[in-house]
């Protein structure tokens, strides 16, 4: 079975368009979707039906999801404190973004868990403990293993740094971050995905892919947005 595991989409139509597209062409079985799909982009309701319209889904919310969805005055003031482009994008994305995708993400679980062919996956938008937690590359093995020692999966699938990367741990758990779709942390900014491919028995492969879109343009969309440091954001593309 061939599996696109995506993650962290932020409202960028364009590139999960690109993505979809080569993930379409490789015939893949399901989708997995490790959440952040609305917030800090250019179009969280194109990117909200794009995704909610896919068969053979298995999504999760990440915690700019929950950001959108729980929303509270106290919660605003603090993500601006911590990071003003994203606090301002937070403001202004709850203005536009419709109501029944704020539903959607918000009844989406954090985390769960997926058995394929005797495979034990766990879906975590950051690490099995914490929703909002790092998996950076280059960690220590041992940083690692506490991250994951909550979660009885054989293999666990997460996003939210941005960066894809892998781990094969001495407690024979695999680890791999799927990387982002819409904001990538990478070199060349481009959307990174992960292809997992299961045998009948269970073993499996996975490896990270990319795909070339025109970034440029999104981040003159974005900087068009006009709200408060939206061109701090739009640099992040390029």
């Amino acid at each position: 079975m061939k599996i696109a595991v995506i993650s962290d989409i932020h409202a960028n139509t364009s590139a999960l368009r690109a993505a979809l597209n080569q993930i379409k062409s490789l015939n893949v079985d399901k989708i997995f979707c490790l959440g952040d799909i609305l917030m800090a982009g250019y179009d969280p309701n194109g990117t909200a039906e794009i995704i909610t319209g896919l068969e053979n889904l298995e999504i999760i919310q990440g915690n700019t999801d929950k950001m959108v969805s729980c929303f509270s005055q106290e919660l605003l003031e603090k993500a601006k404190s911590k990071s003003p482009c994203m606090g301002y994008a937070l403001e202004d994305d709850l203005k536009i973004i419709d109501e029944k995708y704020k539903n959607f993400v918000r009844d989406l679980p954090e985390n769960k868990y997926v058995k394929i062919n005797g495979l034990k996956i766990h879906l975590v938008h950051g690490s099995p403990r914490m929703q909002d937690e790092n998996i950076y590359p280059n960690l220590a093995q041992d940083e690692v293993e506490k991250m994951v020692e909550g979660s009885s999966a054989d293999l666990i699938l997460c996003g939210h740094t941005h960066i894809p990367c892998g781990y094969t741990l001495k407690s024979g758990k695999t680890v791999v971050n799927a990387g982002s779709i819409g904001r990538s942390m990478t070199q060349d900014r481009m959307p990174y995905w992960a292809m997992l491919d299961i045998d009948d028995n269970g073993t499996f492969q996975i490896e990270h892919t990319s795909v070339k879109y025109d970034n440029k343009k999104v981040s003159e969309y974005i900087k068009n947005r006009g709200f408060k440091y939206a061109d701090e954001l739009a640099k992040m593309y390029i």
